[in-house]
């Protein structure tokens, strides 16, 4: 199991480093790599942090709605506008986009 995946956020305060974790599940798995975790400080230097503690937030994030494919963008234009062009190919072309224009 991937650990990084359940950390929400962490923060220091009293020289404590406060980890937040997003299941119960992680942190079981902190507890048990506790001194994994105490080496990996010391490593890095972190001299400042005596303790770590882990809990679980029971915040419930709220899920952002994706906005519905036709509210993604409002047409401004009507389709209306002369098609001054000769070629047939792109005067068919740009009639269909002006159809689809007036039906949005």
């Amino acid at each position: 199991m991937k650990l990084k995946k359940g950390i929400k956020f962490a923060y220091i305060r009293n020289e404590i480093l406060f980890f937040v974790l997003t299941h119960p599940i992680y942190k079981m798995e902190f507890e048990y790599n506790k001194a994994l975790i105490k080496s990996l400080l010391n490593n890095a230097h972190m001299t400042n942090i005596n303790d770590f503690k882990f809990f679980v937030t029971n915040k419930i994030e709220k899920k952002q709605e994706k906005p519905k494919e036709n509210e993604l963008y409002k047409e401004r234009s009507y389709g209306i506008f002369k098609n001054h062009i000769e070629n047939k190919k792109l005067h068919t072309l740009l009639e269909e986009i002006r159809d689809l224009i007036k039906n949005s």
